[in-house]
């Protein structure tokens, strides 16, 4: 089951915004959702989302390799959105059943 705090779909979804190297990924991560990524963490990620397909890595900047989402991994996030969209759902339709019992 994938939370919110996965850091699989952060980092997609981070990326779903448009190229940004590591350090970018983890300032819009905390910004955004209250997530601190350290640094194995993401840079763990990053290495399977690109082994995976999901990413690729575009030509560094000085010392900064920026990432980009690819067409899988848009479709990866997607399905997880949906995935975790469900389970919110059903939380939510339990939670005022169960409200409405009390």
């Amino acid at each position: 089951m994938t939370s919110e705090s996965d850091p699989v779909v952060l980092v997609l979804a981070s990326l779903a915004e448009g190229p940004k190297h590591g350090y970018a990924i983890t300032r819009d991560i905390a910004e955004t959702v209250a997530v601190t990524l350290g640094p194995g963490t993401l840079y763990g990620v990053l290495t399977r989302l690109e082994g995976d397909g999901l990413i690729e890595a575009l030509p560094a900047e000085g010392r900064r390799r920026p990432y980009r989402i690819t067409a899988a991994g848009q479709r990866v996030l997607a399905e997880q959105v949906r995935q975790m969209r469900r389970i919110a759902d059903l939380g939510l339709r339990r939670l005022g059943a169960a409200g409405a019992g009390a």
